[in-house]
């Protein structure tokens, strides 16, 4: 129970310590972009006031209005009338920006306006994208025994083999991971956003968890949207748990090919600590009887969490 309790800490440690750092980034950002939009903000003002006053308006005048309206839309700056004054550099807005920018999505919607801006997006990314990967990396190998391990054991028990109770559970998994992340989510974009549609809201779910990030949909960019903190914060804890959920469904894959030996059909690197999980089902009975061999295989074995019981082993019964 106290290691049980202490690797509880550790993981939620590095979870609450990952959402520090993007309040920090979303802090940073916020104060070094937003009075930098406010200035766009009063020139565009200006410059729309001097456009009106022209009493004759030819092509360079108005392609020169054009180009500097296109620019500032690009920074999230719009010139129509109906669109309302949120900043886009608000703390969640900033955090959520920050949170596109280590988990690589980048959606392009916000980019940084000041050359400090510019700055220290690349000194954030550079912690903060490796950051991203062990956090994701850790609560995987968290996630392992609860909802694979155990599941694959239950299967072999009622009675299925091996290699036919990891494609069972895999597909399983793909299925709830579908439903919950991609289905599901999908219906509640498209209520809460206006003009997308439920297949607009499985290709953003499907553009965001895997990190394609186009963004020509983002969920919360509207500026009218209602509760619009609390909806950026809520999307950024989607993406999180997403984005482990993949991670997750792609461990099991690649433990499977390698159980199923297509790993080294097509002469493919194997999964971490495959080859020492993969003994115990493999072997012929002749080598399991054998106490010699047991304890030299336990005598190599590392004393490190991957010598822990994984995925691949699992025995029969």
């Amino acid at each position: 129970m106290p290691c049980v309790d202490k690797s509880f800490l550790l993981l939620t440690g590095v979870v609450v310590f990952y959402f520090i750092y993007l309040l920090f980034g979303g802090l940073v950002f916020s104060i070094i972009e937003r009075p930098v939009e406010d200035q766009l903000r009063r020139d565009m003002e200006a410059l729309i006031q001097d456009f009106l006053n022209q009493s004759c308006v030819n092509q360079t005048s108005l392609e020169h209005f054009l180009v500097k309206v296109m620019k500032a839309n690009a920074y999230g700056v719009s010139v129509l009338g109906n669109s309302s004054p949120t900043s886009n550099w608000g703390l969640a807005s900033s955090m959520f920006f920050a949170n596109t920018l280590v988990t690589t999505i980048g959606y392009g919607h916000s980019t940084p306006l000041s050359d400090g801006g510019k700055a220290f997006s690349i000194f954030y990314a550079l912690l903060g994208v490796p950051f991203t990967m062990l956090v994701l990396a850790i609560c995987v190998q968290r996630l392992m025994y609860p909802l694979v391990l155990t599941p694959v054991s239950l299967l072999q028990r009622s009675g299925l083999d091996p290699r036919p109770a990891t494609v069972v559970h895999f597909l399983l998994l793909l299925v709830l991971a579908v439903l919950f992340f991609f289905m599901i989510p999908a219906a509640i974009f498209s209520t809460l956003e206006e003009s997308w549609s439920f297949l607009d809201g499985i290709y953003f779910c499907f553009i965001s968890l895997c990190t394609i990030g186009l963004g020509d949909f983002i969920a919360g960019s509207q500026e009218n949207q209602k509760e619009r903190n609390l909806y950026q914060i809520s999307v950024m804890i989607y993406l999180f748990v997403g984005l482990m959920t993949m991670c997750l469904l792609l461990r099991v894959f690649h433990r499977m090919a390698d159980l199923h030996g297509l790993t080294t059909f097509l002469q493919l690197p194997h999964s971490e600590g495959s080859d020492e999980d993969m003994d115990p089902i493999v072997e012929n009975e002749q080598e399991d009887q054998d106490p010699s061999h047991l304890t030299d295989k336990a005598a190599n074995r590392p004393l490190d969490p991957g010598s822990q019981q994984s995925y691949n082993s699992i025995n029969k019964g």
